[in-house]
């Protein structure tokens, strides 16, 4: 998993959601614009997390496992089961 750069600081929260409330918008392809990057922070359950490009690659998110969004990199994720999670968007 990819990490947050040092010189980024958080700017915005999501409220939390669950596998019933998750946006769909969020469910399927998408990206942040140019110089944001996110952090799915997962409090329960477990999260699909796909990076759909440059390469695909899957990653199961959990509670020890945040997922980090690049800034303009497709992605999207799939609640596995009953899940609730949040993402911070930082610049």
């Amino acid at each position: 998993m990819r990490s947050l750069p040092v010189a980024v600081r958080p700017y915005r929260r999501t409220p939390e959601f669950t596998e019933e409330t998750v946006p769909s918008a969020l469910t399927r392809s998408h990206r942040t614009r140019a110089g944001t990057w996110g952090r799915i922070v997962v409090l329960e359950g477990r999260l699909l997390y796909r990076i759909l490009q440059p390469s695909a690659e899957a990653l199961i998110l959990d509670t020890d496992h945040p997922g980090i969004v690049e800034p303009e990199i497709e992605h999207e994720v799939e609640p596995m089961g009953k899940v609730r999670f949040y993402v911070e968007f930082y610049r």
